[in-house]
């Protein structure tokens, strides 16, 4: 067997692995989907009001709201979601079933892919479900056409993947579970201080490059465009940069640690 397909069929035996891992446990995936839910339900329904006044010059009413505050939730959504996966990485480190891993004849790269590929499909799905409730409530696309829909699917993937190996990262790096948790929390926390649920303009001055310069801005900003026919302007290269750097940059990081050798 060559040795590309040995890498496949390990990865994907790890891939079901952490799927079906995932589908035992479901309590965790749960409670990170739980927070962006209840956040589109709070911003929607009760500061949608008052939070709609800072859109458009004061004069957009409360779907319109709605429509700004989808993308910037759906990104929210990725970056708890991968919190599950440096809590689940952590958790076989803790066990020893990563030092199980090496001493096995397996592709020792699968074992990585395949908690990054359950991942990946784990954000997707969730933002799938954040997406529905969102349409449930009154989200409309209704500009977006198809070859935008499938660049906004693109786009969630590859923030994802890059989130994804930073995550894997910090669960390898961590000393248990809870640490991880605690380890990967900005992942969740840096959308909030985006242009999630306000624009960059309508923030206080001295607050407006934090969020301006940090990854999730140009996603959301890109996202936005894509699905509701906004301007992307240089936010949509911003975004694949800091995609692309941050994926590279996980990797690198998980691997090294992944082949390290055990002490």
């Amino acid at each position: 067997m060559s040795s590309l397909s040995l890498a496949l069929r390990d990865s994907s035996t790890m891939l079901r692995r952490n799927l079906l891992h995932a589908r035992r446990y479901p309590s965790l995936t749960l409670n990170l989907l739980l927070t962006p839910v209840m956040l589109l339900l709070l911003f929607a329904y009760i500061f949608g009001d008052t939070m709609s006044a800072g859109i458009g010059g004061g004069d957009a009413d409360r779907s319109e709201y709605l429509a700004y505050l989808v993308p910037g939730i759906l990104m929210l959504t990725i970056g708890g979601t991968t919190i599950g996966s440096a809590v689940s990485v952590a958790m076989d480190m803790n066990e020893g079933i990563i030092a199980r891993f090496r001493t096995l004849a397996i592709h020792r790269g699968s074992v990585l892919i395949g908690h990054v590929l359950g991942s990946v499909l784990q954000c997707v799905a969730s933002a799938v479900l954040v997406g529905a409730v969102a349409v449930a409530i009154g989200f409309r696309t209704t500009d977006a056409s198809v070859q935008e829909w499938i660049l906004a699917v693109g786009l969630l993937t590859l923030v994802s993947l890059a989130l994804t190996w930073i995550a894997v990262g910090m669960g390898m790096v961590s000393p248990n579970a809870e640490a991880a948790g605690n380890n990967a929390m900005p992942l969740m926390i840096l959308p909030l201080l985006s242009s999630a649920f306000v624009p960059v303009d309508a923030m206080p001055g001295w607050f407006q490059p934090i969020a301006e310069y940090q990854p999730f801005t140009p996603a959301i900003e890109t996202l936005r465009g894509l699905l509701l026919g906004t301007g992307i302007g240089h936010n949509g290269w911003l975004a694949v940069i800091w995609c692309v750097g941050l994926a590279v940059l996980g990797y690198l990081w998980s691997t090294s640690l992944f082949h390290r050798d055990p002490k």
